[in-house]
Order: C-alpha cells, then structure tokens, then sequence
C-alpha cells in the first residue's frame, strides 16, 4: 500500500480540522425565512454577503452571471424532479475533483445508467448485513473508548468516527490499512481549503482503489469494491475509472453527511432534554426523532444547479444559465408545509423533509444514512445513562456553510462499561 499522501501513524486522523464547515458562525435561519418570505424564489443571495460559499464562491470570476435563490419547499422539490431544466454539472465544476464524474454530477441518460450499475450495491439485504456486521460493532467499540470516564466530546469521540470507519469497512478496506485509508479521506474532502493536500491524498486513493478493483476482478469479496467491479446493466461494466468515481463520491456522501446529520440529532435531542427523556423511554420515538433531525438541521444547507434552458419558477421567470441555489435548510422550515416550522418536535408528522433531495437524484445512501443514525442512537441511549449536556464546558454551536453541524458536543453522563 503506497502512503505517500500522509505518514500512517503520524497523528489521530480524526484530529483534522473540519473539512467544508466554512464561514462565520452565523445562524442562517432568520436570514432565509425573511427572504422565504418575501418569494420562494428571488434573484437575490438570503444570507450576509460574507457567508463562504456564497454568491462569490458560487459564481466563479463571473459576476454578470444570474443567480436566483429558491427558498420554498415546493419549488426546492420542483428543481430536483426537473433535472433537464436543472441541471447537476455545476456539482462537479464547483468542488472541482471531488465530485466530478460522479452521478451527482450527471443528468439524463448518464445519470440513469450510472445509478442503475451502482443501486443494486445499497439494496436492503446488504444494508442489513452492514448493520449487524459493521455499524453495530463499530458504534460500541467507539463507546467502549469512553463509556467509563463519564464525559466525553461525542463529535470527536464519536460521531466524526463512526461513519467513516463504516465506509472503510463497507469497502472491505483491510484493518491494517484503515488508520491511512481514513486519514487520506478526510485529507480529500478537505479539497476546497487545502488544495495540494487534498489533491495528493486524491491520487493515493486513486492508486489504492485501482490496485483493489484490480485485485475484486481476480478474487473477489464479499464487499462493495466487488459488487461494482462485477456490476453490469445491459452488457454494460463500469470501468476503473467509473467505480472510482463512485467510491469518492461516498466518501463526501457517505461520511461528512450521515457525521453531521447525527451530530445535528444529538444536538437537536441534548439542547431539548425533555424530548431527549421521551426518546429514551419510547423506543418508537427514535425514527420520527431522525427525521425531524433532518428537517430541523439537514446537514446540507443549501446546493445548486444549471438551468439550461429559459423556465419560470414560483412567478419567476430564469434565463438559461442561471445559477439556481437551492435552499434545502429554508425548504424544511417553509410555514407553508410545517407548523411551526422553526421549533423541535420529535412528534411532528407528517414530516415530509427533504434534506436527501427527491426524484431522480434522492440520495442514495439514504436508507444507509438513517440505519447509522438509528444504531447510533440506540447504543448512546443504551451505553450512556443519564446523558445530558456538560454545564462547565463551552456551549455547543451548529455552525458552517454549505455544511453545518456542531463544533462540539460536550456531555456528561454516569460512567458505564
């Protein structure tokens, strides 16, 4: 195994600074729910004009370009089901590297094709199997590090841990190589603030992932890099390059977003202690408490599309090759479709969120997502009694742009093997 991205051993990999939780500490909500407001959709930018990635990091070197704000559930969800008018390439042209070629950054027939080789890789039985083979002993050897000392910071010790190492395992990563594998994908994710450093952690994966596709197609696994490499929709294979492609993509998908929506529910579950007791008492409670978690705070604040062609949106008319932002966090709190949409309730329903998208490109790795998230729950409520937020220690902020999720989770609790 090559390491020339990083020396294995050298420091904790999960001591990274965080990787895209950019921009000034500021709460986003009372910005777009005042824009909201005024029209769901708007040639306008909700937020302070200092918030990272926003109409500069968005727009490139072009400032004449149009760039409108869709700020309403039913126009947000109008844009994902409409991917020819819509289009995802502005994915890949705005995180560079990380996600082009990947299927989030494809439309049409490409995209079609792609997700109907990969899908089959996240059907139920396999995400079954996962569970019981790799997320629940994952989860409970990351609290066996800490269950006893009665305090703990859970997005360290915990939630920035787990998912991750899910994936490793899910890739069928050999144990021995995980402490650099991990290391090298935190180092990638992390293109948009450190360039070089992402870019030479981009080639050791690529070296990695060819030399284990290489070795899948000679014996194969029962893992995900097999599954793919042996994955074939109408006479068609993925090539190396396409499985690559596909395995970064999770990296991003499958690790900064299920860290931070779980961090947003612990969150969301620790600032509301009287939801938090129900929960725990009310097993049945842990579902609706996810979902709500995603409505609440979706760990993607907000994305954005091409439009390639002239359309007209919520009384809007926008030319083709507009920039069209798409406000998933403004989405999920429209008072239009949630009653009292600012406030926490693990009792809401129906609870329509929408922050893994709808129609054609509705994430993935949802099902998978929310299966983390739940085994999660469930071994903190069961290895952590009396969980409660630490008085003494700094009180935890939901923080970033585009990505947002908590800085730290400081808690206390009774010590517990």
């Amino acid at each position: 195994m090559t390491t020339n991205a990083t020396t294995e051993g050298d420091t904790d990999p999960f001591e990274l600074p965080d990787t895209l939780q950019l921009g000034p500490p500021v709460d986003p909500f009372p910005y777009v729910a005042e824009a909201r407001r005024r029209n769901a959709v708007q040639r306008a930018w909700p937020l302070p004009v200092n918030t990272a990635l926003g109409p500069e990091g968005m727009m490139g070197d072009d400032a004449d370009v149009n760039a409108f704000s869709v700020l309403g559930y039913d126009e947000l969800a109008a844009v994902f089901r409409d991917g020819e008018t819509y289009s995802s390439a502005l994915i890949g042209e705005a995180i560079g590297p990380l996600l082009a070629h990947t299927i989030v950054a494809m439309d049409g027939a490409e995209h079609r094709v792609h997700r109907a080789l990969v899908a089959p890789a996240f059907r139920p039985k396999s995400i079954s199997r996962w569970e019981e083979d790799f997320v629940v002993p994952i989860a409970h050897e990351l609290l066996d590090s800490f269950a006893g000392l009665g305090k703990a910071d859970l997005v360290r010790r915990f939630t920035f841990a787990l998912p991750v190492r899910v994936i490793a395992q899910v890739f069928g990563v050999p144990k021995e190589h995980a402490p650099t594998f991990q290391r090298w994908s935190i180092e990638m994710i992390s293109i948009p603030l450190d360039w070089d450093r992402g870019m030479a952690a981009f080639e050791a994966l690529r070296g990695y992932f060819c030399e284990q596709i290489e070795q899948r197609r000679r014996e194969p696994h029962d893992d995900l890099i097999t599954e793919l490499a042996e994955a074939e929709v109408d006479g068609q294979k993925l090539t190396d390059e396409e499985i690559f492609a596909f395995l970064r993509l999770l990296l991003p998908a499958g690790v900064e977003t299920t860290y931070r929506s779980l961090g947003n529910l612990l969150f969301a579950l620790l600032t509301h202690p009287d939801q938090l007791d129900e929960v725990r008492g009310n097993p049945a409670l842990i579902a609706p408490a996810i979902e709500e978690g995603l409505r609440w705070e979706p760990p993607i604040f907000h994305t954005g599309r091409i439009s390639t062609r002239d359309s007209r949106l919520g009384g809007v008319d926008i030319p083709a090759g507009s920039l069209v932002n798409l406000f998933v966090g403004s989405a999920n709190r429209d008072e239009r479709v949630f009653s009292e949409p600012d406030t926490f309730d693990v009792h809401r329903n129906p609870n329509h969120q929408i922050a893994f998208a709808v129609g054609a490109h509705a994430c993935l790795g949802m099902h998978l997502a929310r299966m983390e998230n739940r085994v999660a729950l469930e071994a903190i409520l069961e290895r952590l009694p009396d969980l409660r937020l630490d008085p003494d220690a700094p009180a935890p902020r939901i923080v970033g742009m585009p990505l947002r999720s908590p800085d730290s989770l400081p808690v206390l609790f009774t010590p517990h093997s």
